[in-house]
């Protein structure tokens, strides 16, 4: 991810990065990169195993990534424990979100530093987390942010320089889920974050921010934005349209899933648009 998110960086766009945790939402969001010809990053959550087997998952989306001519990187989504990261990296993943949040920052700084060590010898890079972004990965549809949460500026900058991080999730108000009220971003703390650690931020809770806060944390330095509650939300709006006038008839549940894939690709690609992405990516420019 890292040559991806330095060009995203210099140049003030944002890669999204959309979750995955089945064949159909693999291949709309696929298709969305290929058209909007864009780079992607396609997140499979370790709360997400439950749903997904990664070890027969990821040689599909190998074999995409390498007969398609947009770049894709492969990232575990806030990945919790050992066990996790290394299944992770058995599996071809090419980067390493570690979510050490819930930790006091000593023991964040000391697991996120063995969590880089082990990648970096490996040549994959890592995302961690600092503050506490608001709601819960995997867990209710509705988020709020705690201000006294919030990604302390100079613990940052410590947290950086300790552990050697590639990327850092910033809480800023941002949320997990649906927002209660609209999103109040604390730009003024994002750009002391940019100008305190020197590397991409990244922006988890995504779904529900509007189009002029993206942009505006774009060019305060978020790189990576995190997408997937108005994902499923539309897949289930399309599943309930489509079941309400359903027939009866052999094909009804593929011709759902295609409608579904339909829509989620749709979205995605309006994100990619906002975002900036459209139009970037390296191989497409490059004509690999």
């Amino acid at each position: 991810m890292k040559p991806v998110l330095k060009r995203a960086y210099q140049e003030q766009y944002a890669v999204g990065a959309f979750n995955i945790f089945n064949f159909n939402f693999l291949e709309a969001v696929c298709d969305a990169a290929i058209e909007k010809r864009s780079p992607v990053i396609l997140n499979i959550a370790e709360a997400h195993f439950t749903y997904v087997n990664i070890e027969h998952i990821t040689p599909s989306i190998r074999a995409i990534a390498e007969s398609r001519d947009v770049d894709m990187v492969l990232n575990l989504d806030h990945g919790l424990t050992i066990q996790g990261n290394e299944r992770a990296l058995a599996n071809g993943f090419t980067n390493i979100m570690f979510d050490g949040s819930q930790l006091d920052f000593e023991e964040n700084v000391k697991q996120t530093k063995e969590v880089v060590e082990i990648c970096h010898s490996k040549g994959i890079s890592v995302e961690a987390e600092l503050g506490a972004v608001g709601g819960v990965e995997g867990g209710a549809l509705y988020g709020e942010s705690d201000p006294n949460k919030y990604t302390d500026v100079e613990q940052a900058k410590i947290f950086v320089e300790k552990t050697n991080v590639d990327f850092l999730a910033v809480a800023i108000g941002n949320t997990h889920g649906k927002y209660k009220g609209d999103p109040d971003l604390d730009f003024e703390r994002l750009e002391a974050l940019k100008d305190a650690t020197g590397i991409p931020l990244v922006l988890h809770g995504g779904s529900g921010i509007s189009e002029e806060d993206f942009k505006r944390s774009i060019s305060l330095g978020i790189s990576k934005i995190n997408f997937f509650t108005g994902m499923s939300q539309v897949a289930l709006a399309t599943t309930s349209k489509y079941m309400a006038r359903a027939g009866d008839t052999y094909d009804d549940y593929p011709l759902m899933l295609q409608q579904v894939r339909q829509a989620v690709t749709k979205v995605v690609g309006e994100q990619m648009d906002i975002f900036g992405s459209a139009g970037r990516s390296l191989n497409y420019i490059s004509g690999e």
